[in-house]
C-alpha cells in the first residue's frame, strides 16, 4: 500500500480508535464560531438563517444544506440564508457548536453518522442535547471501486477483502460509511478489527482517496457517489437498500448475499432551548422548503426518500436510533 500522510494514516479495527488534539478543536470551534455569527446577522427566523452542514464542501450534509438554501431562496422564504461548514469528528464538531448557540435561526442537519460518532467516540455532545426540528430524507448508499479496479463484482471485492482484510482499504466521508463498511464486513465473515479504514472530511474526500489510490473501496452516500459512477470515475458493486433504485441498474447488496440494509436519515436541529413558538416557525419554514418544487426536484435528483417526522414522534425516533446503533457500533469495537 502507499504510504499516507498522518492525516490519511489508515486506522484499523473498532470504530473508536481516533485521538482528537485539543487544540485543533478549539480552533476550528473559534473559527466557527466566529463563522456562524457573521452569517446570522440578526436572530429572527424569516430575516437571517444560518444553515449549518457538521462537515467539509462536497459530502452529503454539505449537498443537503445546499439544497435547502437554494429552495429558500427560490421562494424567498427567509430574507438571507448562508451554509457554514464545520468539519471534523463525524459531524460531532459542528454538533458541539450548535449546543453552544442560543439563537433560534439556526438549523444544522444531523443525523444516522453524529449517532454513530457519538457511539463509536463514547463522549461529546448527543443530538439530545440540541433541539430536533423535523427529519426530512433519507439516502442510501452505494459501494463502489476505482472504474480501472481489479474488482468486477461485490464477490471479486469480499473474496480478497477476506484473503487480506488489512490489505483492502476502505474510505469514507463520515461515520455512517463506516458503519456500512462494518456491518458488510461482518455479514461477510470478515473481522472488523483487522480491517483497514481511512477517514475522509466529506464524501469529496473519500472520492479523491478512491481515485488517487489512497484507498481501494467506499461507502458513500449515492448523492455523493452516483454522478462519479455516471461519468465513468467509479465502479458501483451494489446499493445498500432493501430495494433497486429506480433509474439505477444496481443489484442491491443484499440481493448479491450480503443483508445490509442501512439507510442514512437526515435531520434538521435547532439550538437547544429555543422556545416552543420558535421551534414551530422552524418546523412551519421547513415544511414551506420541502413543498417548493426546486426541493422535490433535488430529491428525484439525489435518490432520496422524503420521510417527514417532527414532534414527539421524531423524538422517540431518535432515540430508538441511538439504541440501534449504539449496539451496532458495540459489535465492531
Amino acid at each position: 500500500m502507499p504510504a499516507t500522510s498522518p492525516r490519511e494514516r489508515p486506522r484499523r479495527g473498532g470504530l473508536g480508535r481516533i485521538i482528537f488534539s485539543v487544540m485543533a478543536v478549539v480552533t476550528i470551534v473559534a473559527a466557527c464560531a466566529f463563522s456562524i455569527a457573521s452569517a446570522s446577522g440578526g436572530n429572527d427566523i424569516r430575516t437571517n438563517l444560518t444553515l449549518i452542514a457538521p462537515a467539509a464542501p462536497g459530502g452529503g450534509w454539505d449537498s443537503f444544506q445546499r439544497e435547502m438554501q437554494q429552495s429558500i431562496r427560490s421562494h424567498q422564504l427567509v430574507n438571507n440564508v448562508q451554509v457554514v461548514n464545520i468539519p471534523g469528528a463525524g459531524g460531532t464538531i459542528g454538533l458541539g457548536q450548535l449546543t453552544t448557540l442560543e439563537e433560534a435561526n439556526n438549523l444544522m442537519v444531523g443525523g444516522t453518522g453524529q449517532i454513530a460518532a457519538q457511539a463509536a467516540y463514547g463522549s461529546g455532545p448527543e443530538l439530545d442535547d440540541v433541539t430536533p426540528v423535523a427529519r426530512v430524507v433519507e439516502e442510501y448508499s452505494l459501494v463502489v471501486v476505482p472504474a480501472d479496479s481489479e474488482y468486477e463484482t461485490l464477490d471479486d471485492l469480499v473474496e480478497a477483502w477476506r484473503e487480506d482484510p488489512k490489505g483492502i482499504a476502505w474510505t469514507g466521508g463520515g461515520s455512517f460509511d463506516q458503519l456500512v463498511m462494518a456491518d458488510l464486513a461482518m455479514k461477510a465473515d470478515i473481522p472488523v478489527d483487522d480491517t483497514t479504514y481511512i477517514p475522509s472530511d466529506g464524501g469529496g474526500e473519500a472520492i479523491q482517496a478512491l481515485l488517487n489510490g489512497s484507498a481501494q473501496a467506499t461507502a458513500g452516500g449515492v448523492a455523493d457517489i452516483y454522478p462519479q459512477v455516471e461519468s465513468g470515475r467509479l465502479r458501483a458493486l451494489g446499493v445498500v437498500s432493501e430495494k433497486r433504485l429506480e433509474g439505477m441498474d444496481i443489484p442491491t447488496v443484499k440481493e448479491q448475499g450480503y443483508d445490509v440494509t442501512l439507510t442514512n436519515w437526515r435531520a434538521l436541529f435547532a439550538p437547544p432551548g429555543v422556545s416552543d413558538e420558535d421551534r414551530a416557525e422552524l418546523e412551519k419554514l421547513v415544511g414551506e422548503a420541502v413543498a417548493t418544487p426546486e426541493w422535490k426536484d433535488a430529491v428525484k435528483r439525489n435518490h432520496w426518500s422524503a420521510v417527514p417526522l417532527e414532534g414527539e414522534e421524531l423524538e422517540q425516533y431518535i432515540r430508538d436510533e441511538k439504541q440501534r446503533i449504539g449496539e451496532l457500533t458495540e459489535q465492531i469495537q
